[in-house]
């Protein structure tokens, strides 16, 4: 799990070296001379060239935006990109330190947090009651100590108050880093952000969650749905080679908030990613999201529709 002195000092550049010495030494051999993978993003005119933007696309397997930011970068027409990426990636100290010099924003899972923290802490995995307790408790529900010693918990007898106050706290200034880094990316290093509106990956399209569109809100950030077609055959595995095959993007048109979206804005000033915007906010958010759902659903192929 990434420390907070980690996330602080992250820092996102314009134009990360690593993404073209990756794009020039790994991409380009694996889908031009050994794999042969032809790459179409149909639309590709949707893209601005001359305004930042957020990419909504559906997440189909664990690589399957390397081929559309090669594709876009291999144009030289297009700012460079950075990706929200889950945080358990950088559990790995070498893999972690590629991911921040690939520029991207490590974001938080609070299961993850639970569980990491957790094991940690009381030396063993968390049990399914001991978990729903803890989030519960985070989130204002109950008491987490009281639930779990009617359950019978023994580590309910831990401090376990201090440690739920631990989670909080830790999850909510790595949120405050994710929506700094956020911010700059589109509002200042001239960067377009790609997001997995799911938050997770699987063939068919899930529920999206709200994080995209307050991103969105917060910095008038329009929106371009992306869908993702076949990747999940080229990059069958866990290994970041690229099988033989065709992957086709679609690109939507480009959802504006002086446009297509102006219901959903925000006139007055909110924090982020806080608790207090989420529960503010919290149709607005998800009405938004439900739009771009539905953009990216009609983007994909049958095998991938919700």
């Amino acid at each position: 799990m990434i420390s907070i002195e980690h996330i602080k000092k992250l820092k996102l550049v314009s134009a990360p070296k690593m993404q073209e010495l990756l794009g020039r030494f790994f991409l380009y051999p694996n889908y031009s001379i050994f794999s042969k993978v032809d790459i179409s993003i149909h639309g590709i005119e949707n893209i601005p060239k001359d305004k930042n933007v957020i990419f909504a696309m559906n997440h189909t397997d664990r690589y399957n935006y390397w081929p559309f930011q090669y594709k876009l970068w291999s144009t030289k027409q297009f700012p460079f990109t950075t990706v929200w990426v889950k945080e358990k990636y950088y559990k790995n100290a070498i893999l972690g330190k590629i991911l921040d010099l690939c520029n991207l924003i490590p974001v938080p899972s609070m299961k993850y947090i639970i569980e990491e923290s957790f094991a940690k802490k009381f030396g063993r995995r968390i049990q399914a009651e001991e978990y729903t307790a803890i989030k519960d408790a985070i989130q204002n529900k109950v008491n987490a100590g009281k639930a779990l010693a009617e359950k019978g918990s023994e580590a309910a007898l831990q401090f376990y108050e201090s440690f739920v106050e631990y989670i909080g706290t830790h999850y909510k200034t790595f949120m405050q880093t994710v929506a700094r880094l956020s911010r700059e990316a589109v509002l200042k290093k001239n960067l377009n952000i790609i997001i997995f509106p799911e938050g997770t990956r699987g063939q068919k399209l899930g529920q999206g969650k709200t994080g995209m569109a307050q991103l969105a809100i917060n910095t008038n950030t329009p929106i371009v749905p992306v869908g993702c077609n076949n990747s999940d055959k080229i990059y069958s595995g866990n290994l970041p080679f690229a099988g033989k095959g065709s992957i086709l993007y679609r690109v939507g048109e480009m959802l504006s908030f002086e446009g297509k979206l102006k219901e959903y804005s925000i006139n007055e000033k909110f924090q982020l990613f806080s608790d207090e915007s989420k529960i503010k906010y919290k149709e607005r958010f998800e009405a938004l999201t439900g739009v771009v759902m539905e953009n990216i659903n009609n983007l994909i192929d049958t095998q991938y529709k919700k």
